[in-house]
């Protein structure tokens, strides 16, 4: 098992929207590859979705369309900053004889 300061933060939230931790010290048991395959999912809807951002700045796009892409947006941005924490957590954690350390 972990020690509590390795938890995972997990790419999804809990009741109320607080964080969901995972704690396993196997990286390839199914919690961690369903959170890494949401993760994935997660960063491309945030890709698809600049995308799509990018095109309607640049035309003339009502404001209930911009509304809701700027809702669209801000769950894509919380969903990547949730991401980004999680591995940024994950790479402190390494073994400090880790060769890219």
């Amino acid at each position: 098992m972990t020690m509590p300061d390795e938890l995972r933060l997990l790419p999804w939230a809990g009741p109320d929207g607080k964080p969901c931790f995972l704690s396993t010290d196997d990286s390839g048991g199914y919690m961690s590859r369903l959170a890494d395959n949401i993760e994935s999912v997660q960063l491309g809807t945030a890709t698809a979705l600049l995308d799509q951002a990018i095109d309607m700045l640049a035309a003339d796009t009502a404001p209930d369309d911009m509304r809701l892409l700027a809702k669209n947006l801000t769950g894509a941005l919380r969903d990547t900053l949730r991401v980004a924490t999680s591995r940024g957590h994950r790479l402190d954690s390494r073994p400090t004889d880790h060769p890219f350390r």
